[in-house]
């Protein structure tokens, strides 16, 4: 890290690293002492190793009223890279779901699964049981590399497959290195002379932040590829992977009344060949690892640093890492971006089944049996699962005499069919705020179907519901849903109350903006209202809502009624 820091300016969090001894820490005693939860440094230590301490914001009340501790639970998460695992691997998280968990399975916009629900005594159980699985939590949370993700759509012989295979590679390559993740969790061992292992890329304090990655095809950036801290755009000539045009400092984060703190995409960096991907993005971690914010952790993202210190330098300090100069990023457009549900051809005689999962809660709810039905056809048929960063689900290498056995049980248990979807419903998303997220000021997941079928039935009203719009909402300002590229969003800013974005796109090529603050959840279609009615009568052909609102720009949105 930069000598230039004032130790005594450090956060809390940069003592607790580098006091945990590699992750070590009390973790190890505290997980399996009799208290409900876990000791500050513990806790922070803890999201290293992909989980978070919550607690049931619905209870918290009551339970104080009444003298009691919060509801403590924690949550779990898996680290697929590129959202892959096989039908064992699948099955052996469905049955965590119910072992340990509240029954559900959460898809994550990084293609993982989270689980909810698990109280502390059975922390060890469910992240053993994972490891056991053959997947791991490690580096899932905290201030690492996260999951890397990647369009996970199969074809058989393209550079899909490759391009997968990368995100193994370099998961493999940013795991933090510490034998705590070991012991704790695979051996259940509680040892008091830790074994430090030097860990050369993020020494003893780790990142400032957490570090995201993400690969993306010029033609389908469905992992909206430029939020992420470090992009690759995929550069192929038919079959062949020819390299990658490399972007930095993506992050959609920001806090409610701190200017200082935004959304941005990444900017254009380099252009890098296969041979020096694992390079060069070990480079750029290692200039923010150094460079990057250590004092105030809102503003300790790649980000930051690139606009503080400019482009020119941040390249010049990877160049002088990597002891050469980078190649030119290259014109190559980002153009689309696809949600792969439905039927598709794999291109190897068997076939994909991308299914819609609302706001990514796999779960048997009233009539729709959806945790169910994909049991049995996992058991059944023995497809791998793949997850996407829209929530959804892929079931991967099937046979094409089974596509109708397969439409029948998803019917029969009450699941919709892609093109019977609306538009609206299709592309939207939410993060799971209440009653789980410590950082929600406002509902999300549990409102939002509500407020997506009020959005509904007015775009039928105005004959707009054949238009693709992709609608989304959080319960705070962390952007978790990805908010902040979408055609409208909803953000939470107090309780019942949210800021209202227009002006993404679904290509994620560019950024909404803020047009109405502090709206009530009552009244947030309401709100909108007369932004459809103006893109309905002014619009150009062919021309999305998010399109035409960012051709129109801001200072005309007051005339259209909006407060």
């Amino acid at each position: 890290m930069s000598t230039t820091i004032d130790e005594a300016a450090l956060s809390s969090a940069e003592r607790i690293k580098k006091e945990s001894l590699g992750l070590h820490g009390p973790l190890a005693e505290e997980v399996g002492n009799d208290a409900t939860h876990l000791s500050e440094e513990a806790k922070q230590i803890l999201k290293f190793h992909g989980s978070y301490q919550q607690e049931d914001r619905d209870q918290r009340r009551e339970r104080k009223k009444a003298g009691l501790e919060p509801a403590y639970q924690y949550m779990v998460r898996s680290k697929l890279p590129g959202g892959t695992m096989t039908a064992e691997q699948y099955l052996a998280q469905d049955d965590l779901a119910s072992r340990y968990g509240d029954g559900t399975l959460r898809v994550t916009t990084r293609q993982g699964f989270q689980f909810y629900g698990i109280v502390k005594s059975d922390l060890r159980g469910t992240i053993h049981a994972l490891n056991e699985a053959l997947i791991t939590t490690l580096g899932a949370c905290g201030d690492v590399v996260r999951n890397i993700i990647t369009c996970s759509a199969p074809a058989s012989g393209t550079v899909r497959q490759e391009i997968s295979e990368w995100t193994k590679r370099l998961t493999a390559e940013f795991l933090p290195r510490t034998r705590a993740y070991h012991e704790i969790w695979v051996e259940g061992q509680q040892v008091t002379a830790h074994e430090v292992v030097d860990d050369p890329l993020y020494k003893d304090r780790y990142l400032p932040r957490k570090f995201k990655i993400g690969f993306a095809f010029p033609d389908d950036n469905c992992t909206d590829v430029f939020s992420n801290d470090f992009g690759l755009v995929v550069i192929a000539d038919g079959d062949r992977l020819i390299g990658f045009n490399a972007l930095v400092g993506g992050g959609l984060g920001k806090t409610h009344g701190k200017e200082d703190t935004y959304p941005r995409l990444a900017s254009p960096f380099a252009f890098v060949t296969p041979d020096e991907v694992v390079e060069v993005a070990r480079a750029v971690i290692a200039v923010q690892r150094d460079h990057g914010n250590r004092e105030n952790r809102k503003r300790a993202r790649l980000k930051y640093l690139l606009d503080e210190r400019g482009m020119d330098w941040f390249r010049g300090e990877v160049e002088a890492i990597l002891g050469r100069k980078l190649a030119p990023y290259r014109p190559v457009e980002v153009t689309e971006a696809h949600d792969h549900l439905g039927w598709h051809d794999q291109g190897d005689g068997r076939w994909f089944r991308g299914i819609w999962i609302q706001n990514g809660r796999i779960q048997d709810h009233g009539d729709l049996r959806l945790r169910t039905v994909l049991r049995r056809i996992v058991e059944r048929y023995r497809p791998d699962v793949y997850l996407t960063t829209q929530q959804n689900l892929l079931l991967v290498n099937l046979s094409p005499e089974h596509r109708e056995e397969i439409d029948a049980l998803l019917l029969e248990h009450g699941v919709t069919p892609p093109e019977e979807l609306s538009q609206a419903r299709r592309h939207s998303m939410a993060c799971p705020a209440l009653p789980t997220c410590p950082l929600a000021v406002a509902e999300s997941e549990r409102i939002f179907p509500e407020v997506v079928g009020e959005m509904e039935e007015l775009l039928a009203e105005l004959g707009l519901a054949d238009e693709t719009i992709a609608i989304r909402m959080t319960g705070c300002p962390n952007g978790c849903a990805r908010p902040y590229t979408a055609d409208l969003a909803f953000i939470g800013r107090s309780l019942n109350k949210y800021v209202v974005y227009v002006g993404g796109n679904l290509e994620g090529t560019r950024l909404a903006q803020p047009i109405a603050d502090l709206v009530p959840l009552t009244d947030l279609v309401s709100t909108v209202r007369p932004l459809f009615e103006r893109y309905k009568d002014e619009r150009e052909p062919g021309e999305s809502f998010g399109d035409f609102w960012s051709r129109v720009g801001a200072e005309p949105l007051q005339a259209a009624g909006v407060r």
